[in-house]
């Protein structure tokens, strides 16, 4: 049977962490975060990772776990957060998982999947012959020799999807359908109950852009132009992450300083619109009301659903 796992998730933004901490406050849990960006250090602004002040006084794990430099994904992440749970679980404390990227989520919560193996070399590879002249109808000629349903699915133009299909059938001999219908025949690792902050659309950009101008007024300017001093090398998941690309055009003078703000604010919010739908779409979350209520009454909530 599988355990149960409670989660707090959502979009950027949303009020996570203060939720999850008020929650762990009241049934003796510990927050295991699910974001991409947090488990580096080095990236604390630009990441939004949780200061002492946020966390308040509440163990949290996954949190600038990685130099800047190393190679991660989701079946990474659910080794390392799976062990992290073990652990809590044997000192009698209770998991409390938080964040923002469902992918990682899912990875954790829905045991191993076939569409999850990856091979960064082969990866890259592909990704070389993308980016050569006329590559991606290359690509996309490689991908109709092996899995014709997909090359239909996808067009050329769709470089990620299309790489993504050619390295499902070189690492597992199926086609990306054929994956696909044994992934969703694989029994979960967690019986998990996620809930979600579910402010309305025009309350949550007006919260993203708050957060945005805190991010700018704890010295995310400086943070990026030392990134970028160090080098790409050395930061090489840095340039992923949303603000980077932005504020580095405005220390570059491509922009403003005003306009790269505004792009990564713009940025986040296209980014929130993809959580949303991700979420949304899964039917193990709650979405909990949260106008007039603290975090401490939303914890409240969620405690008395378990």
């Amino acid at each position: 049977m599988a355990k149960r796992l409670i989660g707090v998730c959502g979009p950027t933004a949303s009020g996570k962490t203060a939720v999850a901490v008020e929650l762990c406050r009241r049934i003796g849990g510990e927050v295991v975060s699910a974001d991409s960006m947090q488990v580096y250090r080095g990236m604390d602004i630009l990441s939004a990772a949780p200061d002492e002040r946020e966390m308040g006084g509440v163990p949290h794990h996954m949190i600038r776990v990685l130099p800047p430099n190393a190679r991660f994904n989701a079946s990474r992440y659910r080794e390392m957060a799976s062990a992290e749970i073990e652990e809590i679980e044997t000192r009698g404390k209770v998991p409390v998982l938080c964040g923002g990227t469902g992918l990682y989520i899912n990875a954790l919560t829905k045991g191993m999947r076939l569409s999850e193996r990856a091979d960064e070399a082969l990866r890259a590879e592909l990704k070389a012959i993308a980016a050569e002249d006329g590559g991606e109808e290359r690509l996309h000629g490689m991908l109709a020799e092996v899995d014709p349903e997909s090359a239909a699915r996808y067009p050329a133009g769709d470089v990620r999807r299309v790489i993504r299909s050619i390295e499902i059938y070189r690492l597992t001999g199926m086609t990306r359908r054929r994956q696909e219908e044994i992934d969703a025949r694989t029994p979960n690792a967690f019986d998990a109950k996620l809930f979600a902050i579910d402010w309305p659309r025009e309350v949550l950009y007006e919260r993203i852009n708050r957060r945005v101008d805190e991010m700018i007024a704890r010295g995310l300017i400086r943070e990026v132009a030392r990134l970028i001093d160090e080098g790409e090398d050395a930061h090489p998941t840095a340039v992923q992450a949303i603000g980077y690309k932005e504020i580095a055009a405005g220390l570059r003078g491509d922009c403003a300083i005003s306009d790269a703000i505004a792009r990564m604010k713009t940025a986040t919010r296209n980014y929130a619109k993809r959580q949303l739908t991700w979420f949304r779409a899964d039917p193990r979350v709650t979405w909990l009301e949260p106008a007039g209520k603290t975090a401490a009454a939303l914890a409240e909530e969620i405690a008395a659903a378990l």
